[in-house]
């Protein structure tokens, strides 16, 4: 492993444990004994499912409580008005036009973490603990205005983060800040799990049909993740090994999965929105629209279901450009056997990805509520749902691809300079 490699690990890892770090660093006039009462009480719904995606640092309410979701659900606008306005998608293209469109995201996300800040803010003045003490220890206005300000901060820290991790770390950054979340919350759940065998509210035979039920699910994870279709190309007119008359064979590769884990963290950003704002009031018609969303409920499942499927076809079509690729190919000199160049291979491509995003879509829709509806009956924390696993594993194979990749360039570097 090269020294650069190396740098790059240390890197990343120094950015994730100064993550976890400000994960203790609570709002300042918060009684967090009172919040984390509150959120053990609802460890089961959404604010459960909130918690797990920060990391446990919304039940301190750490200055990060909002985690990098605000992030995620302003990017998800902006492809979406990408898609939609084509000035906006051509801005996104260039290179100048792309620092601008970054620049939208930033603004757009203080903006979204404001209203979360302030929504959450609002709902702790009405929470008390169960011997009557408030969660708010100062002045309520003051309280809102210190709160939103270091949520705003710690939200502006875990994006910067992300960007330094993706620039000069490796993999990409935000989504290991999830993962990094999403890993560090399971001791915590293999603990209630094993307290709750221990107290007999569990049985042993339903801890191993859980394990059962993970190892299966990360299977199939991995299983199509590494599925690709192999599109043979043909190079006639380049030259290998000093023969003239050579032709080389070569691929496009098209994944099952295009569009990544990308889908199952917008689905999940779309359906926590609402989470930190309902659930802190005490209307009885918001507090019943927080429940009818709950990720218990099978209203949230089919949600995520659709949204997941939405966003896999979304997203795909954004990362797969067939256009772009027959253009190359015809540039090169290749072309795909029995296909006809520019148009054609063009179209044969759109065809093929789109076979393959169905059931990659239909998959991610599956794995991201069928692991939940296992074990529902089983009453297990829903870090083992499938949502949980397939980040965390999806995560796990692109950050290794990317150190794969590296050695590989590492290696290429190494016999150019030496003139091999």
């Amino acid at each position: 492993m090269s020294k650069d490699l190396i740098n790059k690990i240390l890197i990343t890892l120094g950015f994730i444990f100064l993550y976890r770090v400000l994960a203790y660093v609570p709002v300042p006039g918060v009684n967090i004994d009172v919040v984390k009462e509150f959120f053990d009480s609802n460890a089961n719904n959404a604010l459960g499912l909130v918690n797990m995606f920060s990391g446990n640092a919304i039940s301190r309410l750490s200055i990060i409580s909002l985690g990098i979701m605000p992030y995620i659900t302003a990017s998800i606008i902006m492809e979406l008005l990408a898609a939609t306005f084509p000035a906006l998608g051509k801005m996104k293209k260039e290179r100048d036009g792309m620092q601008k469109y970054m620049q939208i995201i930033r603004y757009a996300t203080i903006v979204i973490t404001l209203i979360q800040a302030v929504g959450v803010s609002m709902g702790l003045n009405s929470l008390t603990g169960k011997a009557g003490q408030s969660a708010i220890t100062i002045d309520m206005d003051t309280f809102v205005a210190v709160s939103a300000i270091s949520m705003l901060t710690g939200t502006m820290l875990l994006m910067w983060i992300g960007e330094q991790i993706t620039q000069k770390g490796i993999g990409n950054g935000i989504s290991l800040i999830i993962f990094a979340g999403i890993v560090s919350a399971i001791p915590h759940a293999i603990g209630g799990t094993v307290e709750l065998v221990n107290n007999g509210q569990m049985n042993f035979l339903t801890v191993i049909a859980i394990l059962v039920i993970i190892l299966a699910t990360v299977g199939a994870i991995i299983y199509v993740e590494l599925g690709e279709r192999r599109v043979p190309v043909s190079y006639s007119r380049k030259v290998m090994m000093q023969s003239q008359n050579k032709r080389v064979m070569n691929y496009i590769p098209i994944k099952v999965n295009l569009s990544g884990v990308i889908p199952a963290i917008f689905a999940s950003a779309i359906l926590m929105f609402p989470a930190t704002i309902l659930h802190g009031s005490q209307n009885k018609i918001l507090l019943a629209i927080a429940d009818f969303l709950s990720p218990t409920s099978y209203t949230f499942n089919v949600l995520m279901f659709l949204l997941v499927v939405f966003f896999a076809y979304f997203y795909a079509s954004i990362t797969f450009n067939a256009k772009d690729i027959s253009e190359n190919l015809k540039k090169q000199g290749g072309f795909i056997p029995g296909i006809r160049p520019g148009e054609g291979t063009a179209e044969f491509l759109n065809e093929t990805a789109g076979r393959l995003t169905l059931w990659g879509a239909l998959y991610l829709g599956a794995i991201s509520t069928v692991p939940w509806l296992l074990v529902k009956s089983m009453g297990v924390p829903f870090y083992f749902g499938g949502v949980a696993v397939l980040i965390v594993v999806q995560v796990a194979i692109d950050t290794m691809r990317k150190i794969e990749a590296q050695q590989y360039m590492n290696k290429y570097d190494t016999l150019s300079a030496v003139g091999l």
